[in-house]
């Protein structure tokens, strides 16, 4: 073994951060470490966090376990606490060579919780990694922090203020990754659309894909995590029409499909945004596909209110749709507003995720006979152009994954394209 054992939860930019620790990690010969990176987005999040935790202490007795990321931060005293642990580090520590240096000298005690105050916190050290393990496509952060305080979210006292990566550090790391053989990059951070208000000039994030394309032009596909649909500027609006090496793929937050609900969630968009936004974008780039983050169960949230967000699906044609339901988080607004019962969260949920398996079938469908380009991943499968989800057929050779391929879909099973390389 070479480094730390890392269990990820969570979100993109966790899995970026973990490639960090992985090499500091084995920078410092931590061979008999486990890092427990966690997520505080859901209690059940934490949940499997805490799972793994006794888990890696039953399968590897030997092993220190390291506890960190966004649920250690805001909490670390809960995961101190547990007997499996040996030390809880949070969010700014975690990315500290120095300190996992301290791991390999036992004589050097740094204390058991390492948690520093995330809101202090005014910059994003930057650090680059020559990949990520086990992935053909890779993640680059450009953006921590969030400077909104929407009820239901504790994320903000996890990560902290907004800030940005300068541009020439993001180019710098694409570039790296480029040459490393990756041939798609997908820019992440907590809040995507707020990048560069913290940065001379005030780059927004459509300046930023746009330089970063042409001062890469040997980088073939581009992506763009989760987007507020409150905060899409017009750089970034003439890149989606004009790049077409950036994906025809955007995924946004949001939410919820009822104006009144949104706002008691303390959102800065309206349902009628979310539908404007999907029409200007769909008369730039036709072939566009949208995801969406929505949460189902929402505090006050009425069955007429649900209703609004289920037919927004259809309305705005969501395809890939990352449905939670409501998880009370100790500390926001939401968590003092009146509930609506954990069985019609869940009940919700289930609806809307059907409803996202329909939306789906549908973009699939109409991809049967189209030639797309497809990035090819482990197992034969892969994503086209708008991420749509595909496989070869039994009996078709893959290339290797990480290379892209020319592919036609014959057929739709199990909620994927089923083809073939294109002739």
């Amino acid at each position: 073994m070479s480094g730390p054992q890392i269990i990820t939860f969570g979100c993109r930019l966790n899995s970026f951060e973990s490639e960090i620790m992985r090499g500091h990690g084995a920078a410092a010969g931590l061979d008999d470490v486990v890092i427990v990176h966690t997520c505080a987005v859901t209690a059940e999040a934490e949940r499997q966090a805490r799972q793994a935790i006794r888990r890696a202490g039953r399968e590897r007795p030997g092993a220190r376990i390291v506890v960190t990321g966004c649920s250690a931060q805001i909490d670390p005293t809960t995961y101190a606490a547990m007997p499996e642990v040996a030390r809880v580090i949070g969010n700014a520590e975690k990315l500290d060579g120095a300190l996992w240096r301290t791991l390999a000298r036992p004589e050097a005690d740094g204390g058991r919780v390492v948690v520093s105050d995330a809101m202090a916190l005014t910059e994003t050290a930057h650090h680059l990694v020559d990949g990520l393990a086990g992935r053909s496509r890779a993640f680059v952060q450009v953006q921590n922090g969030c400077d909104h305080r929407c009820t239901f979210c504790i994320i903000p006292y996890g990560r902290g203020p907004s800030r940005s990566v300068p541009a020439g550090e993001v180019v710098a790391q694409t570039r790296r990754l480029v040459e490393a053989g990756y041939k798609e990059v997908v820019l992440t951070g907590v809040d995507l659309t707020s990048y560069g208000r913290d940065l001379p000039g005030r780059p927004t994030l459509g300046r930023l894909v746009r330089r970063l394309l042409g001062m890469v032009p040997e980088l073939p596909r581009l992506r763009l995590s989760s987007i507020d649909p409150a905060e899409v500027d017009p750089d970034l609006l003439d890149a989606i029409a004009e790049e077409e090496r950036l994906m025809p793929h955007l995924h946004l937050s949001v939410q919820a499909g009822d104006t009144l609900t949104l706002k008691r969630m303390k959102r800065r968009h309206t349902r009628e945004d979310v539908l404007d936004l999907c029409r200007r974008v769909r008369a730039l780039r036709r072939e566009v596909a949208f995801g969406a983050d929505l949460i189902a169960g929402f505090p006050t949230e009425t069955e007429a209110r649900f209703e609004r967000t289920l037919s927004l699906v259809g309305e705005a044609d969501l395809v890939y749709l990352h449905v939670f339901p409501y998880s009370a988080r100790q500390g926001t607004p939401a968590a003092r507003m009146p509930q609506v019962p954990k069985a019609v969260r869940k009940q919700r949920a289930a609806r809307l995720r059907a409803e996202g398996v329909r939306s789906l079938a549908r973009l699939l469908a109409r991809q049967i006979g189209r030639p797309s380009r497809l990035l090819v991943e482990r197992g034969g499968r892969g994503r086209t152009e708008p991420f749509a989800p595909f496989r070869f057929a039994d009996g078709v050779a893959a290339p290797d994954p990480g290379s892209l391929a020319e592919v036609v879909g014959e057929r739709v099973e199990d909620g994927m394209l089923v083809g073939r390389l294109a002739a």
